[in-house]
């Protein structure tokens, strides 16, 4: 572990800058649970969020047949991670920051 930087709880790669974010898994006193989602980032106009998209199958038992789906999450960026748009990355679940937010960005893959 380098400095005082926390350990999550999950194999990730810490972010080599620091920030103070209170919302930053890494150097803030964020938790994460539950659930691991990979995805692109599609938008980073908010201020420390981001909006994530996510291609998955699902199948149909009617038809036999999978269809394909997106989902789209909006989720809190901290700045040491420094995610770009379409960047691929790694978000996991966490409290509820806003109505909207309860996801975080771990890392990018």
């Amino acid at each position: 572990m380098k400095g005082d930087v926390r350990d999550i709880g999950i194999e990730v790669e810490v972010p080599e800058t620091r920030c103070t974010d209170k919302n930053c898994p890494f150097h803030g006193e964020l938790g994460v649970r539950g659930h691991s989602l990979d995805g692109v980032v599609v938008s980073i106009r908010m201020d420390k969020t981001a909006i994530v998209k996510r291609d998955y199958l699902r199948y149909v038992k009617k038809y036999e047949r999978y269809e394909k789906r997106t989902g789209r999450y909006a989720v809190h960026n901290p700045p040491c991670l420094a995610v770009k748009v379409g960047d691929s990355v790694k978000i996991m679940e966490c409290r509820p920051i806003s109505k909207t937010v309860s996801f975080v960005i771990v890392g990018k893959r």
